[in-house]
């Protein structure tokens, strides 16, 4: 997701969006436990993305 599509997001949209991130998340700390993970930068791309959706969330109010 792009930063700019994360700012246009409303308060609900951006809470959905953090948990299915998490859900990602959770996915590949499991698989790089396993050592099944094709793209270890991933990892740090959707926890960023999810501190921005919390930004975002935070600037909303």
């Amino acid at each position: 997701m792009k930063k700019k599509e994360e700012k246009k997001l409303t308060k609900d949209q951006a809470e959905k969006k953090i948990l299915l991130l998490k859900k990602d998340l959770f996915n590949i700390r499991f698989k790089k436990i396993n050592n099944q993970i094709t793209n270890p930068a991933q990892y740090n791309q959707i926890k960023k993305s999810i501190a921005r959706l919390y930004t975002t969330i935070k600037n909303a109010k």
